[in-house]
């Protein structure tokens, strides 16, 4: 892609520079209006939440919008491409522009090369953003909805007060902790089982676990239990420090985690989580591989919404524009319903995340062959 990009820039004249300049400065434009009211929708939503943080103006706007708006931005993202290609191209076909240049003897194709280099541009910038700009900035975002917003909630802090944590140590080790706070870091019984084959061979027990001074795993009241065939060896302690693979952060069941974490991180995490056989580990794939198409929706939905606009129709840029919010509202549909057959059913995560570009890249061909050239 990045060949076919320089090719193109070598090769781009005044017309291709005009489209050009025309589909980067709607696009911002609209992403800034948005953004704005955005901001305006949601400083009035928080409003009361904001006053019970008694933090100052200065505070808010890098403690959490700093965090927020890059977080919006991304997220509708290629759709706000898609309504910018729409809309000034409308207003060039309106004008009778785009049958010029046809007219002129440029071919189909080559009025569309402005679209895809604009459209590989934002791609690429929204591709950077996804791996390692959102990730940070969702750090920021939600470390202030934890702290002054989620705590708020009594439902919240019901759930973060009591948790069953079920985890896998390793490849024969599995252990669980009742009751765990996360505020605390503490919480029991605790249980440990080591396997070998299909028998256990220890099993370990204690009446509570926490994190402790030393930056280890404390636990009391202790019973351990080997087992060798029928021989058994039981031995009791008061207290014991242990250090396993996992700390109170990792127990932490953040509504965040994935969104929060750069995509090498992600990385990390998940094979993390499938080494200890945790669940809703097709949420975190979803997001990984949701990070890359995304960049190329970007790249589809603006080929689809040069070639739709593209063409003179009675109600100009009205019927464009109804056509691309039907269009983009069939994407958001079909989004979701591919993140919920993954993360409910047994869709690979892969497949869902890229659902919405096959069929987009389908639409993309239909429109092309069909379109008046």
């Amino acid at each position: 892609m990045d060949v076919c990009f320089y090719i193109c820039c070598q090769r781009m004249k005044k017309i291709d520079w005009y489209i050009l300049k025309k589909f980067l400065t709607t696009f911002f434009f609209a992403i800034f209006l948005f953004t704005v009211i955005a901001v305006v929708v949601d400083v009035s939503e928080k409003t009361d939440d904001f006053v019970k943080s008694q933090l100052g103006f200065t505070k808010i706007i890098t403690q959490y919008y700093y965090g927020f708006i890059p977080h919006i931005v991304a997220l509708l993202f290629p759709l706000f491409v898609f309504i910018a290609v729409i809309f000034f191209t409308s207003k060039m076909a309106g004008k009778s522009e785009i049958i010029a240049i046809l007219a002129s003897g440029t071919s189909y194709g080559r009025w569309l090369r402005p679209y895809w280099v604009g459209g590989c541009l934002l791609a690429a910038f929204l591709w950077v953003s996804n791996q390692y700009i959102v990730p940070k900035a969702n750090q920021i975002r939600g470390a202030f909805e934890a702290k002054y917003i989620d705590g708020n909630s009594s439902y919240d802090a019901l759930l973060l007060k009591s948790n069953n944590i079920y985890r896998r140590i390793d490849s024969f080790t599995y252990c669980g902790i009742y009751g765990y706070d996360t505020l605390l870091k503490r919480g029991g019984p605790f249980f440990l089982y080591k396997v070998k084959g299909n028998l256990i061979v220890e099993n370990t027990r204690c009446d509570e676990i926490f994190w402790d001074s030393t930056k280890s795993w404390k636990l009391l009241g202790i019973v351990n239990r080997k087992f060798d065939g029928l021989k058994e060896v039981q031995k009791m302690e008061p207290d014991q420090h242990r250090n396993f693979n996992f700390l109170p952060k990792d127990l932490s069941r953040d509504k965040y985690t994935k969104d929060k974490l750069t995509t090498p991180e992600l990385d990390r995490f998940i094979k993390l989580e499938e080494l200890r056989g945790s669940e809703g580990i097709n949420d975190l794939k979803i997001e990984r591989y949701r990070r890359d198409a995304t960049c190329i929706t970007v790249l589809l939905l603006t080929m689809i919404g040069a070639i739709v606009a593209g063409k003179k129709v009675r109600g100009g840029s009205g019927v464009h524009l109804a056509v691309g919010f039907m269009i983009a509202a069939l994407f958001i549909v079909i989004n979701q319903f591919s993140t919920i057959f993954s993360t409910k059913g047994n869709l690979h995560p892969m497949i869902a995340a890229w659902i919405p570009n096959l069929i987009f890249l389908i639409v993309m061909i239909v429109l092309y062959r069909k379109a008046p050239k």
